[in-house]
Order: C-alpha cells, then structure tokens, then sequence
C-alpha cells in the first residue's frame, strides 16, 4: 500500500460536479493498493496515519497528529500510485491489486482509519474524480 499524505485546510472529492466527499482541515489521502497488501497493511497504515505528527502545536514545530488535531480526512484511492515506470515510457498498473481487492482493501483503510477515531469522508472507488484541495503549509508526506 502507498499513500500520499497532504496536510490541507479543505478538501473535496468530486464526481460529475458532484461532491462525493468533503472535508475542512485535516488530511487528504491518496491511497493505491498493490496485489500483495493484506488487510494488516490497511490497519497499520491506517494506524500510522491517525498518529502521524505532521501538525503544528504551540512552539509552531510538527507535534500534533490528526487525532491531536481533531481534523478529518478525505481519502481517494489512487491506483496509479502504484505504478511502475522502470521500463519504458508508459506506466505498468500490474502492480496493482485486482479492482475488487483493491476496493475491499480500500474500505478496509476507510473503516479503520474511522475505528481510530478520525472523521473520513471518501471519493468514489474506481470512478474519475476532480479532487479539489488547498494544501496547508504545503505539506505533503509519501509512506
């Protein structure tokens, strides 16, 4: 699993010209799942997330998590972050989990992430999306 972590003021998710998922300050997460990962992997990441200090506390130094900051996350699967671009000049997706593991995998994080305490809200799996955002620092994190 790969997730790209950017800290932001506000964020949305959009399908259609429809919101699908929106929230203030907090985290958007773009997330791929690879043909490996295990629901393990959804529950670590998930975990480590919620616990990632990369808000500002008092000092102005990173202190805070998400849980300390009270903040929500917006999470889009991203398939393409997992994409192999070794060979060539057009990526490979065969990294990629199957779109129903994949899917699974994906509401697995969403359900964790949300068992740990953080509000998510969610694009549509497997849909094209604009996803809108303001990046708050900018601060942008890749585990």
């Amino acid at each position: 699993m790969k997730a790209v972590l950017q800290r932001v003021s506000r964020a949305r998710a959009l399908v259609d010209g429809a919101a699908t998922g929106e929230i203030g300050p907090g985290l958007c997460v773009l997330l791929g799942v690879a043909r490996e990962d295990t629901d393990k992997d959804a529950d670590r990441l998930a975990s480590k997330i919620a616990r990632l200090r990369i808000f500002e506390g008092e000092s102005g130094k990173f202190e805070r998590s998400l849980l300390d900051s009270g903040g929500a996350a917006l999470v889009v699967s991203q398939f393409t972050l997992v994409a192999d671009t070794a060979k060539g000049t057009r990526p490979s997706f065969s990294r990629g989990a199957a779109p129903e593991e994949a899917e699974r995998l994906y509401e697995r994080f969403c359900a964790s992430l949300a068992g740990e305490g953080i509000t998510v809200a969610t694009g549509l799996f497997g849909a094209r999306m604009e996803v809108e955002l303001t990046n708050d620092g900018p601060v942008t994190i890749v585990l």
